[in-house]
């Protein structure tokens, strides 16, 4: 039958060559046919964009150059050349391997245009004064956590973490590794640089190592989200530890479902759990994003190894992971335990003042308050929750996203600031371009006998995450505990008007004793607290009170226009917050 059909094939082609005209000699092979020749559309539409983000905050680090270091703005303004050559050649280039010398180019372009904007803006803030003084104790041997530095709160592009208590944290609430990174620097380098050149080196280096451990065709993404978009290098620039985290991390993604294949870790293995650990001891974030990736290694391996080999090679890699951890922190909590312990876990349980873009802005800024602001906490930590038993019991749907699950959490906490959210966007990238959803088809699920039907399978994740949403729904359907009549007194500075005391009548609504502290509120940021001149500590439940608030530093001005200007009540236990609008000084005049 093959002999057949290869006469017959050959007859037929000797019939058409006769009939047909032969193609010219001379006539070239399609593109597609010649390997490297013909860039993927992905490809050079990937290096397109980065090399348009790089415009991104570019003109303002010109701008700012020209008036302080005209020679970086010189570097600065051959960068734009590179960029306008980088989008030439992306559009151009006729070869895989030309578009790959210009993914290079448009990389190396974004990472002087970072090195000049460190240059230009490395004092940083709060996280990097204190990553600093942290870095400063460890070098002459002073205790690092539970001492407060409320000195280096004292300039003013240091900001402080205010808490619903009424005070602020001046105490370091970071695990120890980027201090330790950062305390050989600042031996040379005396001042808050020295966190921020950690911070900066750190995003530096991540960028240079995700562009090399993702598939070229993604690389210049990389460029576009660690470097272009511009929002990380503002945080590395800031001093902030969870660009030390995410540095850690990114290894420890790529490709993160091939770890312990065939029951070993091996060398890479192992130094991927050792970045898990390092990354855990940097910043808190990697804590939240941990049991995701354990969750996701068991069910990968169990669907190639059984339960025993499975839960061997996790618990191995959790094994590695926590000793780094621990190495790291192990001075820290020899020299104090309890104060070491409550550093670290200070974010968690620090109750700092509202913040940021998740729900809790309908008590904070769409209402009038809220009574039960703990079910904001509560609320946060049950998704978390159900987020880790969905991922558990739906790991071939939901492991390609184990790295953006973690961070909706954050959403419903009381502290949802878009950092929480934007800090880890490149291990995003890493898992869209190294875990396919291919490499889950046989991964573990618990079987569920009950539960078979796509409806059924609905039913379940909704129950899973109403608790969390349920808590939602009573934190921002839940009253203001006080009611507040204001009476403001205005004066003028100049020209400037503003307030210098508010008289209050406050009534306690609630059942709870509560010890109210105030602030005022324009725009999305809370004001220093207001100092209570008259008044008492606490207001019993039921009961009400005369008080009289003077405005930090005696004087709160109020801007040209009409404005509008809050009164905010806290209290920290429980967590409450009563908004008032005070009346604008045109219309009590």
């Amino acid at each position: 039958m093959a002999e057949t059909y290869r006469a017959e094939t050959s007859a037929g082609h000797r019939r058409r060559t006769a009939t047909e005209p032969a193609a010219p000699p001379s006539s070239p092979a399609p593109a597609a046919a010649i390997p490297g020749a013909d860039p993927q559309p992905l490809h050079r539409g990937m290096t397109l964009v980065a090399t348009i983000s790089l415009f991104i905050g570019t003109r303002d680090a010109w701008t700012t150059a020209m008036g302080s270091r005209p020679a970086i703005a010189g570097v600065i303004s051959a960068c734009y050349a590179s960029i306008l050559v980088c989008g030439v050649l992306s559009l151009l280039a006729r070869s895989r391997r030309t578009l790959k010398r210009v993914d290079a180019a448009v990389l190396a372009t974004a990472l002087a245009l970072v090195v000049c904007g460190y240059v230009l803006n490395h004092t940083g803030g709060d996280e990097s004064a204190l990553t600093a003084q942290a870095a400063n104790q460890i070098l002459h041997g002073h205790p690092v956590y539970g001492q407060p530095w409320p000195w280096l709160f004292n300039t003013r592009n240091v900001g402080i973490t205010k808490t619903m208590s009424g005070g602020a944290d001046y105490v370091y609430g970071y695990p120890p590794l980027t201090a330790l990174l950062a305390a050989p620097v600042h031996a040379v380098v005396h001042s808050a640089a020295a966190a921020t050149l950690v911070t900066t080196s750190a995003l530096l280096a991540s960028s240079v190592l995700l562009w090399f451990l993702l598939p070229t065709p993604w690389r210049s993404a990389a460029t576009a989200v660690c470097l272009g978009f511009g929002f990380l290098p503002h945080y590395a620039y800031a001093g902030y530890p969870a660009i030390t985290s995410l540095a850690f991390l990114i290894p420890v993604v790529v490709g993160w479902p091939r770890t312990g294949r065939g029951g070993h870790l091996g060398a890479q293995g192992v130094l991927r759990a050792g970045c898990l650990g390092a990354a855990c001891a940097a910043q808190q974030l990697a804590w939240f994003f941990a049991p995701f990736l354990l969750i996701g290694l068991y069910a990968v391996r169990r669907g190639e190894l059984g339960p025993r080999g499975a839960l061997t090679v996790t618990a191995r890699y959790a094994a590695t992971a926590a000793l780094t951890w621990a190495a790291a922190n192990a001075y820290f909590a020899v020299q104090d335990f309890t104060a070491w312990l409550g550093g670290i876990l200070l974010p968690l349980d620090q109750k700092a003042i509202l913040h940021g873009q998740g729900v809790m802005g309908i008590s904070y800024y769409f209402t009038a308050g809220s009574s039960r602001l703990d079910y904001y906490s509560y609320g946060s930590q049950l998704l978390l929750l159900g987020l880790l038993a969905g991922t558990l019991l739906f790991i071939r749907r939901l492991g390609p996203a184990i790295t953006v699950l973690p961070w909706l959490a954050f959403y419903l906490a009381p502290r949802s600031q878009d950092g929480y959210f934007l800090l880890m966007t490149p291990l995003w990238l890493a898992a869209a371009a190294t875990v396919p959803a291919a490499a889950f088809a046989t991964a573990w699920q618990p079987r569920l006998p009950l539960l078979t039907g796509r409806r059924a399978k609905a039913t379940l994740a909704a129950g899973l995450l109403a608790p969390a949403f349920a808590c939602v729904a009573i934190a921002a359907a839940s009253p203001p505990p006080l009611h507040l009549a204001l009476t403001p007194r205005y004066a003028t500075h100049g020209s400037h008007a503003g307030l210098t005391t508010i008289a209050l009548r406050v009534v306690n609504t609630t059942g709870s004793r509560l010890s109210p502290h105030f602030a005022s509120r324009q725009g999305q940021g809370a004001s220093n607290w207001w100092t209570i001149q008259s008044g008492p500590a606490a207001l019993a439940p039921h009961a009400s009170a005369d008080y009289v608030v003077k405005a930090p530093i005696g004087f709160r001005p109020v801007p040209d226009g009409h404005p509008r200007t809050y009164l905010i009540a806290v209290t920290g236990t429980p967590m409450t917050i009563t908004t008032a609008l005070i009346p604008h000084w045109h219309t009590i005049q």
